[in-house]
This record gives C-alpha cells, sequence and structure tokens, in this order.
C-alpha cells in the first residue's frame, strides 16, 4: 500500500504514518512546518520530508490513499492534485475505522479524562499480555508510539476526540470509529469556535451513542448531570453502565483505593483520576480482565505525560505541569493538588491559548474555577492574541471573569518567569497548567532555580 500525509507532522499524524511504516506501507509526506518530536521521531523511521512546503508532485494516480491531517486548509494544493485526480482522501480518523472494520473497537470520548482513560486501559491490557491495537493522545511509558495498528490484534482502543475530523470533513472524529464500547467521561462545554452553543455541543456526544453497534455498550459517568440526562433520554439497543466514584483513602499524600477488602495504592490521584480508572475498569471487564487484576495492574500506572506529572519535588514542595485548559479540567485539577496536600499552599498558574479559552463570550465559563488556588495566576502571551487575531483585554476583564480579585495576570513570558522565580515554595506546590508551553518558559530550569 502507498499512501500519502498531507501535514504529516501533526501528534497523530505522524504517529500514524511510523504505525503503517511499521506495518510495511509505503509511506511520503508533506508539512509546511515540522516541529519536534516530530521531526526526529519521522527521520529515526526514514519518512521524514526532504523539505517543509507543498509539493502536488508528490500526489500520483498510482497512491493508495492520501490522508489529510486537521492542519490542512482547504485550498493545499497538495489536496486540490488529489481531489483533481481523484485519488481516495481519508482523514485519519477515517483511516483509523478503515485499518480497524474487522476488529472490536472500544472508544474514549468526553471533555476532559479521554487521554488517561485510554492509557489506564493500555497500561492494563499491556500487563494482562492481551493483543491490542490502540489511538492515543499522549507518550506513555511502555510505548514507543501513540498509534498502533496491526493484522493480528483483535481489538483496538481509541481516544475518540469531539474535534473535525479534517478541513473537508466536519463530523467530529468520534463520530467516524463506530464503537462496540463507547465511553463518556463528563460533558464541559468546549471548542466554541465549532460549537457555540452548549446544545450543540452536547448533541455531539449523543450522536456518539447513537453510533455505538447494536448490542454494544456505553459506558458514562452517572456523576456529571448533564451526561446522565442526555443518557437517560437516549433510545438506542445498547448497555448502558455508569460508574461512580469508589471506596478510596488518602494517607501521608498516597492515594489508595479499596475493593473487596483490599487497598490498592497508586501512584496517581485525584477524585477525577478515581473515575477515569472507573472507566477503564469497566472497559477492562468487558475485555476479560477482572477487577482485582484490574486494581493490581493499576498500582504501577504513572499517568500520562503532562496530566499532573511532577516536574520536580523536594521534602516540602512539589512542581506539577498538566495539560488543563478549560474550565472543568482546570477545576479537577487544582481540587486533586489540594486535596492530595491539604497542609501545603497551592501556588496555581494557568495559560490560556486556545480559540475557546481566549473567547471573549466564553471566558466566564472560569468563574471560580481557581478560588481553591493560595495564589492564582492567569497567563496569556501577548504573541497569542496576536496570532489568533484577538484583541487582547486586560487585565481587570481576566479577574472578572474568575471572579477572583487577587488574582494576578501576566501577558509577557519575562515578567511571568520573574514573578515565578520569585516564590517561596516552602510547604507549598506550584502547580502549572497549559496546552502550551508558557511563551517557551523552560520548567525544568525553573525546578532547578525553586528546588
Amino acid at each position: 500500500m502507498r499512501v500519502h500525509f498531507i501535514a504529516i507532522g501533526g501528534s497523530a499524524m505522524h504517529n500514524l504514518a511510523i504505525a503503517l511504516h511499521k506495518k510495511g506501507f509505503e509511506v511520503t509526506g508533506s508539512d509546511d512546518v515540522l516541529f519536534e518530536p516530530s521531526a526526529s521521531r519521522l527521520g529515526n523511521y526514514g519518512i521524514l520530508p526532504v523539505q517543509t512546503g507543498w509539493y502536488p508532485e508528490k500526489i500520483t494516480p498510482e497512491l493508495d490513499a492520501v490522508i489529510l491531517g486537521m492542519h490542512a486548509r482547504i485550498d493545499n494544493p497538495e489536496l486540490l492534485k488529489a481531489q483533481e485526480l481523484g485519488v481516495k482522501i481519508y482523514s485519519y480518523p477515517d483511516y483509523i475505522y478503515e485499518q480497524s472494520k474487522d476488529k472490536q473497537r472500544v472508544v474514549i470520548g468526553g471533555s476532559h479524562g479521554k487521554t488517561t482513560i485510554t492509557s489506564m486501559i493500555l497500561h492494563a491490557l499491556q500487563q494482562a499480555g492481551i493483543n491490542f491495537d490502540y489511538l492515543v493522545g499522549a507518550q506513555l511509558e511502555g510505548f514507543e508510539t501513540m498509534v498502533k495498528l496491526s493484522d493480528e490484534a483483535p481489538v483496538i482502543i481509541i481516544e475518540g476526540d469531539e474535534y473535525l475530523a479534517s478541513s473537508i470533513d466536519s463530523r467530529p472524529k468520534f463520530h467516524i470509529y463506530k464503537a462496540h464500547i463507547g465511553v463518556i467521561s463528563g460533558i464541559a462545554w468546549d471548542h466554541i469556535n465549532v460549537f457555540p452553543t452548549f446544545e450543540n455541543y452536547i448533541h455531539q456526544f449523543k450522536i456518539f451513542a447513537e453510533t455505538i453497534q447494536p448490542g454494544g455498550k456505553l459506558i458514562y459517568s452517572e456523576t456529571d448531570q448533564v451526561l446522565k440526562t442526555m443518557v437517560d433520554g437516549l433510545d438506542v439497543s445498547i448497555a448502558k453502565l455508569p460508574y461512580a466514584l469508589p471506596e478510596f483513602k488518602i494517607d501521608n499524600g498516597i492515594t489508595s483505593v479499596i475493593a473487596d477488602g483490599t487497598t490498592y495504592p497508586l501512584a496517581v490521584f485525584g477524585q477525577h483520576n478515581l473515575l477515569n480508572m472507573e472507566a477503564a475498569r469497566l472497559v477492562c471487564e468487558s475485555l476479560g480482565i477482572g477487577s482485582a487484576d484490574f486494581y493490581s495492574y493499576l498500582t504501577t500506572f504513572k499517568g500520562a505525560a503532562r496530566r499532573l506529572e511532577v516536574v520536580g519535588q523536594n521534602e516540602n514542595a512539589t512542581i506539577f505541569k498538566d495539560f488543563a485548559h478549560s474550565p472543568s479540567k482546570l477545576t479537577a485539577t487544582i481540587q486533586a493538588v489540594k486535596a492530595q496536600f491539604p497542609d501545603r499552599k497551592l501556588l496555581a498558574c494557568i495559560e490560556l491559548h486556545t480559540f475557546s479559552s481566549l473567547n471573549k463570550r466564553f471566558l466566564d465559563e472560569y468563574a471560580g474555577t481557581m478560588n481553591l488556588a493560595d495564589e492564582a495566576i492567569v497567563f496569556i502571551d501577548r504573541k497569542t492574541f496576536e496570532h489568533k487575531k484577538i484583541e487582547p483585554y486586560p487585565a481587570e476583564a481576566v479577574k472578572k471573569a474568575f471572579s477572583n480579585a487577587s488574582l494576578l495576570f501576566f501577558n509577557e513570558p519575562a515578567q511571568l518567569l520573574d514573578h515565578l522565580e520569585g516564590l517561596d515554595l516552602a510547604d507549598s506546590n506550584l502547580l502549572m497548567m497549559s496546552s502550551g508551553n508558557f511563551g517557551g518558559i523552560n520548567l525544568i530550569e525553573l525546578k532547578n532555580k525553586l528546588l
């Protein structure tokens, strides 16, 4: 098979390219910009484009498929050439489905927790020695790539994003996979640039539930009232399996799950992660792993990259980085650290840089989300406003939206770094939250100065 990737450098795209290359496909690709680690990883497998840019001459009738990344615009010259020649064009979720039509498909959806739930399932299946394929949104310890596709594995575990498939396919990705087992972790409005109302956003999850194959299962958090109401209203021929918090305890900074009289100490913490674990447990039970084995396997689960990841620590302070950027994720992450370390101050910093988080109409969704922090900091890089062509707004607007008059606001990386380097972390935790990079601040260098 000969496949060409338009926008091969994306996180999911380059991993899919590697997976197909390892499967024996002839893989080529293009992109107008290639960042690390994508460039090095593609180079390691000999499929890094020789130069950046778009080259329509790469698109020939001999191609079996063109895989179109979300980064590629509708007027991309390679896309136009593929359409002209009639070459079959897939989005990456389309192609994942194409490669897994004959497998049992487990799809994890939800506004938050998708990556962690998927990662927990993968960890347990790997520990149990079960053969499986997967697509996950973060690099995991013990897994070389974020995508695996094979002919032998009978099941595939897919992290199902609700964002659009490609510039020419406006379906949310998780609608495409046609799950046999579906998970919804919760519904909290996001992607306002695509789903302008909360009702429209909720409807995407209803459609996802309706794409679950007859006789399949929907696993969902009954602690989310919006989600529970949606599920109660479904008219589908599938089993509905709710989950809630398990019995647990926190002792000396260690969270443990208690099940059938046995205590299982965990490396992860936070009620959101305990809920994630219960979703993963129900999936794994459906795949033949009993609860006792599942909890035993999860005692060695260290979490996905950038999900409450420890940057550094000493006896009385820890610096975490986390992917949290939406209001629900921000609230859950702050609550988790505060509950795990009740005797320490919490210094929390979030960078807003997605289209939704920067939209003034959406900003009020953050009201009260940082009130548990002893010091709350919001950072918006001035360049982000310029790049996204959004009118900048002052600190007062941010404080009002967050309903936090004592909140600190920075829009220059140097000013933020100067403030952070001046912090006293004695008996304190510093929580750095962003799906970006804080304007290029090196958190390892910051850790070395503070700890």
